[in-house]
C-alpha cells in the first residue's frame, strides 16, 4: 500500500478541484495548528492529503504561516513526500508570467520565522545537510509527470525566499539576481528545511505569475490586477502535472 502524497497549495491553489474529497480533519500539533484542516481525498484513484498554506480563505500572510505545524501535520498523517505549489516572480531570462518551474536550489532571505524543530531547552544541537534542498528523486518524478501530462516546465531554478508580505524593490531584485536567484517568492523557507528535518521528500512547482520588480512588463511597477488571470490558467496546468505525478507513481 502506498503512502499518501502531501500537497501544499499556495496562492491560487486553496483547493484541488480535481480531488475527490473523502474527509477533512482539524489537527493540532506540538507546534500549534496548521493553516487549516487537512483535506483527505483521491486524485486519479490515489490517496492525497491537501493543505492550503495561506488558509482556505487565503487570510494568512507568508511570514505568519505556521510552517512547523504544517509540515508536522503532514508527517503525522502518514505523508512521506510533499509537493509544494507556490507563486513566484520571474527574474531569469525566459521566466515570464505563466511559466512553471521545478526549482533545484534555494536562497533564504527570511528572518524571524520559527524555522527548526531542533530548539528549546535540553534539545541537542542538530545540523541537517541542505546541500540540495529539494529531493532530487521527487523533482525527477515531477519532470516525468509534466511530460506525461504534456505540460512544458523549466527543469531547474534558484528560488529566493523573501520575508514579505510586500513585494520587492527593483534594487532588491537586482541583488537577488547577482546572488544567483532566477525567481523570487515568500514561502519556500523554512518549509523545505523543516521537511528535511523530518526526513520527508520535498519538491516544488513554482508558478511564475509576474515578472519580478524592474523586469519585463514590471519595469515600472507590478500590475497586481493581472496576476489573478495568470494564476487561474497556470494553476490549472499545475493541477494537470499533479495528476500526472500520481499516474506516474501508479506505474512506477
Amino acid at each position: 500500500m502506498t503512502t499518501p502524497l502531501g500537497i501544499i497549495g499556495g496562492s491560487g491553489l486553496t483547493q484541488l478541484a480535481n480531488l475527490a474529497v473523502t474527509r477533512r480533519e482539524v489537527v493540532r500539533t506540538p507546534y500549534g495548528e496548521p493553516s487549516g484542516a487537512l483535506t483527505f481525498g483521491e486524485l486519479q484513484g490515489r490517496e492525497v492529503i491537501f493543505l492550503a498554506r495561506h488558509g482556505y480563505g487565503h487570510t494568512i500572510a507568508p511570514h505568519e504561516v505556521n510552517y512547523r505545524a504544517t509540515i508536522w501535520a503532514m508527517k503525522d498523517a502518514g505523508v512521506e513526500r510533499i509537493v509544494s505549489v507556490a507563486s513566484v516572480g520571474g527574474i531569469g531570462a525566459g521566466l515570464g508570467p505563466g511559466v512553471i518551474v521545478i526549482p533545484h536550489q534555494i536562497l533564504d532571505y527570511t528572518w524571524g520565522r520559527r524555522s527548526t524543530y531542533f530548539e528549546g531547552p535540553e534539545r541537542p544541537v542538530t545540523h541537517i545537510d541542505f546541500t540540495h534542498p529539494y529531493t532530487e528523486s521527487l523533482r525527477r518524478s515531477l519532470l516525468d509527470a509534466a511530460r506525461v501530462a504534456g505540460e512544458t516546465v523549466v527543469a531547474d531554478g534558484v528560488y529566493a525566499t523573501t520575508q514579505g508580505p510586500r513585494l520587492e524593490s527593483a534594487a532588491e531584485v537586482d541583488r537577488l539576481e547577482r546572488d544567483g536567484a532566477t525567481m523570487v517568492g515568500m514561502t519556500g523557507m523554512p518549509e523545505a528545511a523543516l521537511a528535511r528535518e523530518l526526513d520527508l521528500a520535498y519538491a516544488a512547482l513554482a508558478v511564475v505569475v509576474n515578472h519580478a520588480a524592474g523586469r519585463g512588463d514590471s519595469r515600472e511597477g507590478i500590475r497586481l490586477e493581472d496576476i489573478a488571470t495568470i494564476l487561474e490558467s497556470a494553476i490549472a496546468r499545475a493541477r494537470h502535472i499533479l495528476e500526472g505525478l500520481v499516474v506516474h507513481d501508479g506505474h512506477s
